[in-house]
């Protein structure tokens, strides 16, 4: 039995998928991540222009990070993708992917918390933002939902517990089911996200050795799946094995590639979090270098320091 998406809470477009139409304004009747893409840019922006009126630099990339990572969000779930993703398997892991792997490294670069935490006035109200963010560092609850145990199972699932099991049909054939699902891989991927490439305050930090450990524990794994996809003779997801008519879709095409998305999409973006992530892991091998070169030297001296004292102790004993 195929499950249908109800066209009275979802706007479908009429027309096949080419990049002009997937590219059109076409936003849902409930817009919920398109909402919060241009709240977390408001916010964002908010802050900044605190910084500089208080005369403090904020770099300008950190900014370029964070609002590309929300024009994404607006774009991924605002235009008339979101319309296609819902009976299209290909648009569909293509938001997934963007959602899961895209937008938290853009969110994460952009050190919102520590904006957060400079931004905010120790006065009023901002005294209470900044009372329950740094009991949100401190609490065990952050400790529980940024430890490997829970992020690298939970980003895992959210790709073969829904692509492997009847998950997908049964919660994302309607659009509040849909939109819990595209809030699960935001969440997944910016869980899993922080601990590997925050700079800001965390209520836990790994080394630099077991953050390198989940990068590479998760990379294959999550690729594997686009093979089970492409290998696949018949179409595995009842919520997009009938697109309608008028666009035109060979569905076990579109299984395939959206198999090959989910293959080759993760891999430059991998690529460019490793490197930042062994950039990072270099400068800190570098820093602990220097504090340890200071730390010798300052024996160095010290130890100098009482010998020379010792032997002008022994000079005074010698003349008397």
């Amino acid at each position: 039995m195929r499950a249908m998406v109800s066209a009275g809470a979802v706007h479908l477009p009429e027309v096949a998928p080419t990049l002009p139409a997937l590219l059109a304004w076409n936003p849902q009747p409930v817009p919920v991540l398109p909402a919060l893409g241009i709240l977390a840019a408001v916010l964002y922006g908010w802050g900044v222009w605190r910084m500089k009126a208080a005369g403090r630099d904020w770099p300008w990339w950190r900014t370029a990070c964070f609002m590309t990572g929300s024009a994404a969000l607006v774009a991924v779930t605002g235009l008339a993708i979101e319309g296609y993703g819902y009976k299209l398997f290909s648009i569909w892991m293509f938001q997934h992917l963007t959602l899961s792997i895209a937008i938290p490294p853009l969110w994460v670069l952009g050190s919102p918390g520590l904006l957060l935490l400079r931004a905010t006035s120790h006065r009023g109200a901002g005294r209470v933002v900044l009372a329950t963010a740094l009991a949100g560092l401190r609490g065990r609850i952050g400790r529980i939902l940024l430890h490997p145990g829970v992020t690298i199972p939970l980003f895992l699932f959210s790709y073969y517990g829904l692509y492997l099991t009847p998950l997908l049909d049964t919660v994302g054939s309607r659009w509040p089911g849909h939109i819990a699902l595209e809030l699960l891989f935001l969440v997944s991927g910016l869980l899993f996200i922080i601990p590997v490439l925050s700079t800001g305050p965390l209520p836990m930090r790994q080394s630099n050795l077991g953050r390198f450990f989940d990068i590479f524990l998760e990379m294959p794994l999550h690729v594997f799946i686009g093979v089970v996809l492409m290998m696949g003779s018949t179409p595995m997801i009842a919520v997009f094995a009938d697109p309608p008519a008028a666009w035109g879709v060979d569905v076990l095409a579109d299984q395939k590639l959206a198999g090959s998305l989910a293959w080759s999409y993760g891999e430059p973006a991998a690529l460019i979090i490793v490197t930042i992530f062994a950039i990072r892991w270099r400068r800190d091998e570098q820093r602990e270098n220097a504090r340890a070169e200071r730390f010798s030297a300052a024996a160095a001296a010290a130890a100098a320091d009482e010998l020379r004292d010792y032997n002008a102790y022994l000079r005074t004993l010698h003349g008397r």
